[in-house]
């Protein structure tokens, strides 16, 4: 999800506030002690004052930050300490059939499903879990943001086996279904044992809020839905912690299993359905003409009109009740959502992929655009999705896995965006550049990535799909505005470091739901940890950066990564301990601030004196210019300031005179006060 409209109104505030703050006096310094500052200096006196205490802090091994739970997946063979999943390594899998209907009149969904749940974990299991989002809108739920109530979902029916479950009285039944919150408990009366499955047949159906589950779904006017988050839905058992059972409040976001899905949607006749996975009856359901475009369109590298304003109440096939049903069908995904629009354009093409399955072929993608006139930005929509998608492959390493991406236009539900397998639903950006939509698609695009092929924990940790994401989406940007390329990533640099020194930032580590503000999560979710991406590329150079970051995404796809598994992997591929840059930018909320502190003659030279001011250790790079116009480069490494020391010494035995210095000319790491990084004679 794009980061400005996941922020609260309360969030805002302190963003205010703390630009103010910014605005207003200057940056503070960390203090340190230094017995080799000169005698008798101004700064030597200053310092004098200050307590010991405030010298460097070495960072520790995060050993101790990794709970248990962790080592024993470990000691299981499930996880390594190499960033590779363990020869054991398993997980559970399900499959869902549900006929769905949506009725606009009524703003009411309908549903039933079939699901088929697989115990793939070598643990009995003797009750399951399942998720209902849409209770987040039932009266009395459990909250951290506002919330249309309208009642949640009613279910009508739940069974599991051959038995008929009733709603549970008491949680010491061994029998039934309990429903809290959005957590629902289902105890089906016997054990499901390793390896085998067992079928779950749930009807259900539910008033569609107008910005529902944190505005992330929901309808606006009388032609648009986007439906998600839709059913009830089997929550993640995994080998680190088993049944993941935290609640939806509206904010952080999910934690889902891979599925196979076979959906029936019904919609009245002119209603233009979109979804997560294969339409397998497009003949069936669109006009002949309509169906011809759109197979164009998927064939051409040109943008085709499937669907314009002239073909508006012509689109579907006309039936004797009035309604039609779209078949869709999905394979190794983690959650599946829908769009109906009526009176929407449709644009489509295709994307180049790459070679995705190794036969030396070029493979395309479909690509779709729906949006309503009331979007006049939307007509690039569908260029935009075509090279973010071929863009993002490139990045990754990873191909496109699925048939069509699909991007949504969703004005009046959502500002921003959000993402779904193979769908994202995006604002209409109105009265903003064309730039700022290419920028949302390519980042709600690049969710197809993480999570939804690297399928991390959300609700927990959403710096490592939301990092990810942002560090993905420069990276598509610097390739769509080259003109621009190194203003992205540094633009990410400023947004994380106008909130250090405020008393606002919280640590990346620390659980999505559970930071003090709006304005710390958002920091610590988007651009710090897409900027630590940016950093640890500096540190570990563009070759072992690429190699190590591919490496983590594809040892993980469809599978469930932890934070400690990515650190492991980067660790592991570029054969460096790297505990001490983990608990600097991800554990604590340390800055990074280097200084040149002193340019002096010397007996046979220059004395170049570069301070670490602050207390996240980074090495350090120093250009030096000489009157005669020679550059020298000098590099202080991390080890220097990891073993205590605040300042170094650069002795230059140079005839020419300096007359410049410059601490990371190349801004390779997100240094908070860059106004005493130079020095010029």
């Amino acid at each position: 999800m794009s980061l400005f409209p996941q922020l609260s109104k309360t969030a805002s505030l302190l963003l205010f506030a703390a630009l103010l703050a910014f605005s207003g006096c200057a940056g503070s310094q960390q203090a340190t002690t230094d017995e080799q500052q000169a005698p008798g200096s101004e700064k030597e006196e200053r310092l004098s004052t200050r307590p010991s205490e405030l010298s460097r802090m070495v960072p520790n091994a995060i050993t101790g930050e990794i709970p248990q739970t962790f080592f024993q997946a470990i000691n299981r063979d499930t996880r390594t300490m190499s960033g590779k999943p363990g020869s054991d390594y398993w997980q559970q899998w399900t499959s869902y059939d549900m006929n769905v209907e949506l009725v606009p009149a009524d703003t009411l969904i309908k549903g039933s499903s079939t699901i088929t749940y697989h115990n793939n974990s070598p643990d009995t299991l003797n009750q399951l879990f399942m998720e209902l989002t849409q209770n987040v809108h039932k009266s009395g739920a459990v909250r951290n943001e506002g919330a249309e109530v309208t009642g949640g979902i009613t279910l009508h029916r739940v069974a599991a086996g051959d038995n008929n479950l009733d709603e549970m009285q008491s949680g010491r039944s061994r029998q039934g279904y309990l429903v809290d919150g959005t957590l629902m408990v289902v105890r089906p009366g016997t054990v499901l044992a390793p390896g085998d499955s067992i079928e779950i047949r749930v009807a259900w159906d539910f008033k569609i809020p107008q910005q529902g589950a944190g505005g992330r779904m929901g309808y606006n006017g009388d032609n648009l839905f986007y439906i998600a988050y839709w059913y009830p839905q089997m929550r993640v058992y995994d080998d680190v912690n088993g049944w993941f059972t935290d609640s939806f409040k509206g904010n952080a976001e999910f934690y889902h299993g891979f599925a196979d899905y076979n959906v029936d949607i019904t919609a009245p006749q002119q209603w233009m359905v979109a979804s997560t996975g294969d339409l397998t009856n497009a003949g069936d359901v669109l006009k002949e003409d309509i169906h011809r475009r759109l197979e164009e369109g998927h064939s051409s590298d040109k943008v085709v009109p499937v669907v314009t304003k002239e073909d508006f109440g012509d689109v579907t096939r006309s039936t004797e009740n009035g309604m039609v049903t779209w078949n869709f069908k999905a394979k190794k995904v983690r959650d599946f959502a829908f769009s109906a629009t009526k009176e929407s354009m449709w644009d489509a093409t295709r994307s180049d992929v790459g070679d995705r399955d190794g036969d030396g072929e070029t493979e395309y993608v479909e690509i779709n655009a729906i949006y309503r006139s009331s979007a006049p930005l939307w007509t690039d929509a569908a260029a935009f999705t075509r090279h973010a998608l071929s863009s993002l492959s490139e990045t990754t390493g990873i191909s496109y896995p699925w048939p069509h991406m699909t991007s949504v236009e969703g004005g009046g539900i959502i500002g921003g965006g959000m993402e779904f397998p193979m769908m994202t639903i995006i604002g209409d950006y109105n009265g903003r550049p064309a730039r700022s939509l290419y920028a949302v698609i390519a980042h709600e695009l690049a969710h197809m990535w993480v999570p939804m092929q690297v399928s991390t924990n959300e609700r927990r940790y959403a710096w490592m799909d939301e990092g990810t994401t942002t560090f993905n989406e420069s990276q598509s940007k610097k390739d769509y505005y080259p003109e621009s390329a190194g203003t992205f990533e540094q633009s990410n640099y400023q947004s994380y470091l106008q909130i250090t020194g405020t008393g606002l930032e919280g640590p990346i580590m620390r659980w999505s739901d559970y930071h003090y503000n709006g304005f710390a999560y958002g920091i610590a979710s988007y651009p710090k940890p897409a900027s630590m991406l940016v950093a640890l590329r500096g540190l570990l150079g563009e070759e072992t950066f690429r190699e190590a970051y591919r490496t983590f995404l594809s040892r993980w796809q469809y599978k469930h990564p932890y934070p400690w598994d990515m650190f492991n992997a980067f660790e592991d591929v570029s054969g460096r301990e790297l505990d001490w840059f983990w608990r600097s930018w991800y554990y604590e909320t340390w800055t990074l601030d280097q200084a040149v502190g002193n340019v002096r003659p010397a007996e046979e030279g220059t004395e170049i004196v570069i301070e670490d001011r602050g207390q996240a250790p980074m090495p350090a790079t120093v250009e030096i210019t000489l009157s005669d116009g020679t550059t020298l480069t000098r590099k202080i490494p991390v080890e220097t300031w990891l073993k205590g020391a605040t300042r170094a010494t650069l002795s230059i035995d140079h005839t020419g005179e300096v007359t410049n210095v410059v601490v990371d000319p190349e801004r390779k790491f997100p240094d908070a006060n860059r106004t005493n990084n130079s020095w010029e004679k």
